[in-house]
């Protein structure tokens, strides 16, 4: 498959890259690939260095058809990804919000979410982190500034209620997953820029 100016162009369904930061619902992305792959989607998922601690590989390989990639390819190095008609970057760790906001771009997953800002692509950011870490200054005005951007951010007591420090595993299995793919199927690029 060779890279084009839409994921359509490139494998005749739409693309999707799925983003995966460092948390233990990682280990639950099957919940998302799964849906996507029944309606057609092409997915392609993208690990943080952490996410990949939790994320099965294997079995995330196994589903897509894809290698799962977890930092920057060196030049000579085959294995463009085609550029998505939406990304999802779930679960967003706290770190990955704040740096996001901030323009950092020291892993793929973070570079990738720059580049789609840049290209106007549909963004669906799904954080999932601690009331603790939530509650710190910086991360409400990382989620206001990407909205203010364009991403939907499914953030809130609406959508997901953040647990106790050291206890996501406890409220793990209510997140949310098929309020996340009805967000992000709903997002299809009707053109990707350059």
């Amino acid at each position: 498959m060779t890279a084009g100016e839409s994921g359509r162009e490139t494998s005749g369904r739409p693309v999707l890259h799925l983003l995966v930061c460092g948390s233990p619902l990682a280990r639950d992305v099957h919940k998302l690939i799964r849906p996507a792959l029944a309606e057609g989607w092409d997915v392609w998922v993208v690990s943080s260095p952490d996410g990949a601690k939790f994320l099965d590989i294997t079995a995330a390989e196994s589903l897509t058809g894809h290698a799962v990639r977890t930092r920057y390819r060196h030049p000579s190095e085959s294995g463009d990804l085609p550029v998505a008609d939406v990304v999802a970057v779930v679960p967003a760790s706290c770190n990955t919000v704040n740096k996001w906001a901030a323009g950092i771009c020291d892993t793929l997953v973070l570079g990738l979410l720059a580049e789609a800002l840049g290209r106007g692509l549909p963004i669906v950011a799904a954080p999932y982190t601690n009331w603790a870490h939530a509650a710190h200054p910086a991360f409400p005005e990382s989620v206001a500034k990407l909205r203010g951007w364009g991403v939907c951010v499914l953030y809130g007591e609406d959508f997901y209620r953040f647990h106790d420090p050291g206890r996501g595993y406890l409220t793990q299995h209510l997140f949310p997953w098929q309020r996340v793919w009805e967000e992000v199927s709903s997002r299809r690029a009707v053109t990707c820029p350059p």
